[in-house]
């Protein structure tokens, strides 16, 4: 006989889930990924770049802040496959070198928009009432400003550098991530589970932490996935325009910057480290895109 669990009047059994083996649930990983090349190639390319930022020496040897006067604006080439800048300076190491400073600021800006925007849904979904209005009424008049503008009128307050362009870009995307969460917190409060864990007697804080949040997290995360590639944009946006670290730092949007005033004689300045961008972005926007079909499946 089924055990049944019996909390004021609901009759709940417990639900059955097929046990998956480990080798089966490889097997499974792997045909998924094998139908998918674009998302192989996406995954290839983000964990190149992750380990280009946390340990650019396996990549390149080079100084990126040396310079040989004599070989400056050399073209693409066996020596130097990015070619060099105007001081001579080898543009693979200093695109490779400039994937930690702006990874870590994307990840600095991510982090934050999710820690705040999501507390902030999370309060507002599950307490409603005024609550719920203040809150959002705050989110709405954030979302009327265009997040670019935002994050120039934060940087400008807070000053130049890295982090402080890490911060700005975060506070433009709060928004955002406390309209997902507070829309998962409302449609997961009202599940059965939900309802019978405080029927039961459990204490507001226990059904927040133990049923509401693990479950309404998932959609949160996707899209944090696709907050890291539009957060890449924003803080080589702001780098480009000259709020990022100083020179000789060199942030991907710092080159492109530098670059531009040789775009005749020297296209590969800017041409390379804006294709570098625009390949994060796109593989961590197909990335993102495979985790949303695999949360809705769930």
């Amino acid at each position: 006989m089924s055990e049944q669990i019996l909390i004021d009047g609901l009759d709940l059994e417990p639900a059955t889930a097929p046990v998956i083996t480990g080798q089966s649930g490889l097997r499974r990983t792997l045909l998924f990924l094998a139908r998918r090349p674009g998302l192989v190639l996406s995954l290839v390319l983000v964990v190149l770049v992750a380990v280009a930022a946390f340990a650019p020496g396996v990549f390149s040897g080079q100084d990126p802040a040396r310079g040989v006067p004599e070989e400056n604006f050399t073209a693409p080439g066996a020596a130097h496959w990015f070619g060099t800048d105007s001081l001579g300076r080898d543009l693979f190491a200093r695109v490779v070198h400039g994937a930690q400073l702006s990874l870590r600021a994307t990840l600095i800006a991510v982090l934050f928009a999710f820690v705040v925007g999501g507390t902030l849904g999370l309060v507002a979904g599950f307490a409603g009432g005024w609550v719920d209005d203040v809150v959002m009424r705050f989110v709405d008049v954030v979302l009327s400003i265009p997040t670019l503008f935002l994050s120039l009128a934060v940087v400008t307050a807070l000053g130049y550098g890295t982090t402080k362009v890490a911060v700005a870009v975060g506070v433009a995307n709060v928004a955002g991530f406390a309209r997902v969460m507070r829309s998962e917190v409302l449609r997961v409060r009202t599940a059965v589970y939900v309802e019978a864990a405080r029927g039961s007697g459990a204490r507001w804080f226990t059904v927040l932490g133990r049923h509401v949040l693990p479950n309404s997290i998932g959609p949160v995360l996707v899209l944090a996935t696709l907050e890291f590639g539009t957060s890449i944009l924003a803080v080589s946006s702001l780098s480009f325009l000259g709020y990022g670290a100083p020179p000789p730092a060199p942030e991907w949007g710092t080159l492109i910057s530098d670059g531009r005033n040789y775009l005749a004689n020297a296209w590969w300045l800017t041409t390379l480290p804006g294709l570098t961008i625009a390949a994060t972005v796109l593989a961590t926007n197909r990335i993102a895109r495979a985790l949303d079909g695999e949360v809705g499946q769930w």
